[in-house]
């Protein structure tokens, strides 16, 4: 495999923008693509099953363009299906998403940490084995928080409207009132709403310790593809971004350039994930 070749990064949709910037500022050479699937979206709700699926053939599409490496940059995503990503393409470096329960449970004081995370993620094996084995690890008490609705919120673009931060006070409140002092945000979307959440805390007169995954992906992904000797190092200062998306390409468009300040070109996919 070449060192030349692209990175794939996908998402149920704009969250993992979260996590391109990190990738992007820590590995700024390398080709990257990204997918939304948008159209698909949100993954949350859905059957295990169907998220595997789903993985699968996105995995497929990008491979189409010879990637090297493939960041799940949802949360849902990494702990539905990506052992089955794993098993199904095994020369491929696969990095994945968890809440940061470990360097949550570092930074709290009171020892008590919120987890805001969707239901599918909450529900999974592999967040109840990773809570359980942290809090027995640490003594931190984790509070685990479905927000069911926030990620679609964000999908669409609204992140300072009155119904979403309706949505942000509803499920943040609670925690903060259970001591919580940090909260671990365990959806690739949310780092996009970190200051409705913080006017939460600061509304009750405290302030919240917030543990975003996205900077911990990047220095995995850059740690493997080092082991791999797939780095990309004979390349121009920067390397190209380009992205493709199940949904409108105008409200990805839209997002690049609200949220990241980035103009790539972007690709509707409409009938090539079979």
């Amino acid at each position: 495999m070449s060192n030349a070749a692209p990175i794939g990064i996908f998402d149920s949709g704009i969250g993992g923008l979260s996590v391109l910037r990190h990738v992007r500022t820590l590995l700024p050479n390398e080709e990257l693509l990204y997918f939304a699937d948008s159209g698909f979206a949100p993954y949350g709700e859905k059957p295990e099953s169907v998220i595997v699926e789903r993985a699968l053939g996105i995995a497929a599409f990008l491979l189409r363009f010879n990637i090297k490496a493939m960041v799940v940059a949802c949360n849902t995503a990494t702990a539905a299906a990506i052992a089955a990503l794993r098993e199904r393409y095994p020369d491929l470096q696969v990095v994945g998403v968890e809440p940061g329960l470990k360097p949550a449970a570092a930074l709290t004081r009171s020892g008590v940490v919120g987890v805001l995370a969707t239901a599918g993620t909450l529900a999974s094996d592999k967040f109840q084995k990773l809570q359980q084995q942290t809090s027995a690890a640490t003594g931190v008490t984790f509070i685990a928080q479905a927000c069911n609705g926030l990620a679609d919120q964000i999908e669409k673009g609204e992140l300072q409207s009155r119904d979403t931060a309706a949505l942000v006070q509803r499920y943040v409140a609670p925690l903060l009132a259970q001591k919580a002092d940090t909260l671990v945000l365990g959806c690739t979307h949310y780092p996009f709403v970190e200051p409705l959440i913080t006017n939460v805390a600061e509304s009750v007169g405290g302030s919240v310790q917030l543990v975003d995954t996205g900077e911990p992906v990047a220095r995995q992904l850059e740690r493997l593809l080092n082991q791999h000797g797939l780095l990309r190092a004979d390349t121009p200062p920067q390397g190209t971004l380009s992205a493709y998306t199940t949904g409108s390409r105008t409200a990805l468009v839209t997002a690049f350039r609200v949220l990241l300040d980035l103009n790539p070109p972007v690709d509707e996919v409409v009938g090539q994930m079979d």
